[in-house]
């Protein structure tokens, strides 16, 4: 028996049976689905380890709990006794509330900062005062020249706001992995480095995991690299016919605008090298073409290092606007792979997880709270394969789960919104990312709809995202449904080729998604997968 047809404002919907088990699009070669199942530590093949390695306390360099005076001196001296040691190094702070009030740099590979849980009876790391107290990061250097040169303000006529941004309402946090000296995000072009290229690409087709070079320089297998694709054709390069996929979505100028930077970049393995053919663990995102001028080129980078077991505090100050947060940030992710961030606790921060320039790192088990309004949760920017999961956000949030400029196979997996849901894609030829078996609880609004399907970001990095952004068994909750009306979910309007399978709730809905979404199972949940990175994950590692 087939169902009755249900109107959604999308080019195509795939009417399912009561017998059919799985969604059409896993067998169907004509509408394309990405393989998510690379992202996370490892390539997702192993589990985040149990830390062992040589066990630094923090104790022992006069850090103590709870007696209200500043830790910051103490910890700044543990740490770098801890980065001194050779092998793998656990860095241990105490149970109880240390007080910081600067910056700690984890700036090496094969190391652990490790608390004695996030929990009640757990390490607590209480920031008093935000970062705009500190003095300016050198890594900042360039983005803070970036904001004057380019007078970035908030302007709320409104509200009687015009403030310049801060440097801290998108980077920067108390505990920032980095390599000194080297640039995470580019602003300004005459900042521009020259890379260390290894070889030229020539060719390769997305979804495949082979890549043809010339100009080889001293690669070989095991090497983690980046591969960049250029435009250097101006508003009419190929690349960005190609990245959109022919869609009818307008681009903004900075897909043109810089030359010198890649406008695809994906963090790859070396698996084999014969002659001119290079196999990579990862399938490519988009082919690679002659004009693309493509590299691979040398990718600085941590290795192994851990954040866990800990919960950070920042006291509940007025939020003036958006752009101008003050810096209450908790880590700050960046130059790491093969790396992980579990059982962490956020209450009232600006933005609990920044992240740029990382690869193959997993981020689990966490929790944001508190009434302070954040901007955002745990974001993704500039980042690949990263894997997010078990992630619960119990504050209100600009942006509560946020794929940013240049995002690409990253995964959002096993996460729930209480407060004011919104699942966010944020400009900047971001592709191929997965919101993946996620809850969000909402309130409709009088006409029976909500704003579910965001789209931020600046005109000049629009649209919203490229191609194959998925959503995979999205479960929405309305608070007190109204079972005679279909709930609308909408708000994307520059978002295509998405792939939206398997909406469903505790009541009807109807989805607006533009343009030329592929939506099925609606009003259906995914019995029988519900988490299409499990699912994928289990077939690749089955072969």
């Amino acid at each position: 028996m087939i169902r009755p047809a249900i109107t959604i404002f999308c080019s195509l919907v795939v009417n399912i049976t009561m017998a059919q088990e799985i969604p059409k699009i896993l067998s169907q070669k004509t509408n394309y689905l990405p393989d998510f199942s690379f992202a996370g530590y490892h390539f997702g093949e192993s589990q985040i380890p149990e830390s062992s390695g040589k066990i630094i306390n923090a104790i022992d360099f006069g850090v103590k709990a709870n007696d209200q005076l500043d830790d910051s001196k103490a910890l700044l001296k543990a740490l770098k006794a801890a980065s001194a040691i050779n092998g793998n190094v656990i860095f241990q702070l105490p149970a109880g509330r240390i007080i910081l009030s600067d910056i700690l740099y984890i700036e090496r590979s094969n190391f652990v900062l490790r608390g004695a849980g996030s929990g009640e009876n757990g390490t607590e790391i209480y920031c008093p005062r935000p970062m705009m107290y500190l003095k300016d990061p050198e890594s900042l250097a360039e983005l803070r020249e970036y904001l004057t040169t380019f007078d970035k303000r908030q302007r709320e006529t409104e509200n009687n706001v015009d403030l310049p941004f801060s440097q801290y309402a998108w980077s920067g946090g108390f505990i920032w992995t980095q390599i000194p000296g080297e640039r995470v995000k580019s602003y300004l072009d005459k900042y521009e480095p020259e890379p260390n290229v290894l070889a030229k690409v020539s060719s390769g087709k997305m979804g495949e995991f082979t890549i043809n070079v010339s100009e080889v320089k001293n690669l070989k297998s095991g090497d983690i690299v980046e591969l960049q694709l250029f435009n250097k054709d101006g508003e009419n390069g190929e690349i960005i016919k190609d990245l959109y996929q022919g869609a009818k979505v307008k681009p903004g100028s900075h897909h043109w605008q810089f030359p010198k930077l890649p406008i695809v970049r994906q963090q790859i393995e070396i698996v084999k090298i014969s002659g001119s053919k290079i196999t990579i663990k990862t399938p490519l995102t988009i082919s690679v073409k002659p004009s693309y001028q493509a590299q691979l080129a040398e990718w600085k980078h941590l290795n192994e290092v851990g954040i866990e077991q800990l919960r950070f505090t920042f006291p509940d100050i007025p939020r003036v606007a958006h752009h101008v947060e003050p810096g209450n940030n908790a880590i700050f992710l960046t130059r790491l792979f093969n790396s992980w961030v579990k059982d962490v606790k956020i209450t009232n921060a600006d933005s609990g997880i920044l992240a740029e320039e990382i690869s193959n790192v997993t981020v689990q088990d966490i929790i944001t709270d508190g009434p302070h309004l954040s901007h955002y949760t745990v974001t993704l920017g500039g980042v690949h394969n990263v894997l997010v999961k078990n992630l619960k956000i119990y504050n209100k949030t600009v942006h509560p789960l946020s794929f940013n400029t240049f995002a690409t196979k990253n995964v959002y997996q096993n996460c729930e919104l209480f407060a004011d849901p919104l699942l966010d894609q944020h400009s900047g030829a971001n592709h191929q990312n997965l919101f993946d078996n996620i809850t969000v609880h909402i309130t409709a609004d009088k006409n029976k709809s909500y704003y579910l399907f965001g789209g931020g970001g600046a005109e000049y990095w629009k649209p919203s995202h490229g191609p194959f952004s998925t959503f995979w068994n999205l479960n929405v909750q309305v608070l007190n449904p109204d079972q005679t009306k279909p709930v609308l979910l909408y708000g994307m309007k520059d978002g295509p080729f998405a792939r939206i399978i398997g909406v469903h709730g505790n009541t009807k809905f109807e989805i607006k998604y533009e343009p030329d979404a592929y939506i099925e199972f609606l009003n259906t949940s995914m019995e029988k997968i519900p988490s299409l990175y499990d699912f994928q994950l289990s077939k690749r590692l089955k072969k």
